[in-house]
């Protein structure tokens, strides 16, 4: 048999005045919770709309037809005095025969980034402010593993664009060249340097073969004529 006793008034009181309030503050409590719950709902909705942006801003599908894309397996850089006038052309031949130049920017997986014609090119006039680039550099990007030999030449081009009383104007023009394999990590493969003495002098400056496997082999200098009558 289960007994059951009646609680006493002192007992009653007690849960009258405790519990009460209890359920009371619970209750009022709700409603403050709510606010701190949805700013950081809108917050989460916030990141994941970020980090979709940032996914279409990095998917190489999003470039424009005729963008060129960043990877590279070689870069061929030619270089020449900071702020010299004359005009340096670098010249690459892939292993089709076909050639990289600034009238041909690609062919076999190959392309110059830009024709830099010393002064003529290199000055900008900005609210009436001349603003000169002094750098002397054109580069040549492989994107890909193409097996064969590439010819890389430097040609001292006949510009009528140069300020001839500038002292520098058709003098001797020393060309340094470098050419690093990006991948898997950067490697510097030749670095080396040739005078080119005189308007319409070309230098091979070098030459070299990739393999199957991306490897660079039989690096020479031997001459070899790419510039073209134009």
């Amino acid at each position: 048999m289960t007994w059951w006793r009646k609680p006493s008034a002192t007992a009653c009181a007690f849960l009258a005045e405790y519990c009460g309030p209890m359920r009371k503050l619970r209750h009022s409590r709700e409603p403050e919770v709510d606010p701190f719950y949805d700013m950081l709902f809108n917050m989460l909705i916030a990141f994941v709309f970020c980090f979709i942006i940032a996914l279409l801003a990095m998917n190489p599908k999003a470039l424009k037809s005729g963008d060129i894309p960043a990877k590279a397996e070689f870069i061929i850089t030619l270089s020449w005095p900071d702020l010299d006038p004359n005009d340096l052309d670098l010249w690459v031949q892939g292993p089709s025969g076909e050639s990289v130049w600034f009238r041909n920017r690609e062919a076999d997986l190959m392309h110059l980034d830009r024709d830099d014609r010393g002064t003529s090119n290199n000055t900008l006039m900005i609210n009436g402010n001349k603003v000169v680039n002094p750098l002397r550099q054109e580069v040549v990007t492989i994107r890909s593993i193409v097996p064969g030999e590439f010819v890389v030449n430097a040609h001292y081009y006949e510009s009528k664009e140069i300020d001839r009383n500038d002292p520098k104007a058709g003098q001797p023009v020393e060309a340094t060249l470098s050419v690093i394999k990006v991948n898997p990590k950067a490697e510097v493969v030749y670095y080396g340097q040739a005078t080119l003495e005189s308007r319409g002098k070309e230098v091979t400056m070098m030459r070299f073969s990739v393999n199957p496997n991306g490897g660079v082999e039989n690096i020479n200098t031997i001459p070899k004529i790419l510039v073209k009558s134009f």
